[in-house]
């Protein structure tokens, strides 16, 4: 898995001469575009909007990259499929860990907007970081393996959940507030399971703080999926060499 990652990381660099750009340039696009709209033209009540943007749309990102990147790697590590006996998930976890480096090297864009906005790192970043990691990597995994073992079987899967992460993205908190939705609604957003973790990263580094109850329902979304996921791939992942 380790060797996998490593070979992730070394051919999104590989004769890039603004490598590490490359890595933030779509969220802060993203952010530059969403700013312009909801800030400048339409004035959307929210301080410090682009912090705002910064905080949500990064994790947003990893968990959306590596959901959209799934649906292929199955079909382009197929030689690996056929020929080697090794555990089916580490492709997958593989994919994952490759979008938390490009997440962790985030980091310093993070603080240098917190430091343009006056604002600072907490001391729950010490504990609510790795914790969020953990839910993180849980919800991720559970979608990217359901993803990538059913496109092996129905290819039309990778179109279908790019068009699923796109309304996805609107139905997230991440470029609008929680505290925005009309209140007979706002619990409906906790049907959505990335909702509460993308709330929780963008308080974590806005606000210093860390909401536990919100981390205790994703973790829970994070079993239950893990469960539903190893349910399908253990299913499927018998046929994988063959049908690839």
């Amino acid at each position: 898995m380790l060797a996998l990652t490593q070979k992730e990381i070394k051919a999104r660099y590989k004769s890039s001469f603004l490598g590490y750009l490359w890595s933030i340039a779509n969220p802060l696009s993203l952010a530059l575009v969403f700013f312009l709209a909801f800030k400048v033209f339409m004035k959307i009540p929210i301080e410090n909007y682009a912090l705002f943007l910064i905080a949500g749309l990064f994790p947003w990102q990893w968990f959306a990259n590596s959901v959209l990147g799934s649906a292929g790697v199955y079909l382009g590590n197929a030689s690996l499929i056929k020929k080697i006996n090794f555990p089916r998930e580490f492709p997958i976890l593989a994919l994952i860990f490759h979008d938390a480096f490009h997440f962790i090297a985030s980091f310093p864009v993070i603080l240098l907007f917190l430091f343009i906005y006056e604002k600072h790192p907490s001391l729950e970043w010490l504990y609510g970081i790795p914790l969020l990691f953990i839910v993180h990597i849980g919800l991720t995994f559970s979608i990217a393996l359901v993803v990538g073992s059913i496109n092996i079987f129905f290819r039309d899967l990778e179109r279908l959940i790019s068009i699923f992460i796109t309304f996805l993205f609107y139905f997230t908190p991440v470029i609008y507030s929680e505290e925005m939705i009309p209140t007979q609604y706002r619990a409906f957003i906790y049907i959505n399971p990335i909702a509460p973790l993308i709330i929780s990263w963008r308080n974590l580094f806005l606000e210093g703080c860390f909401d536990f109850t919100k981390w205790f329902i994703t973790l829970i979304y994070s079993i239950l999926m893990l469960s539903v996921a190893y349910f399908i791939f253990n299913k499927l992942k018998w046929k994988f060499a063959e049908v690839i």
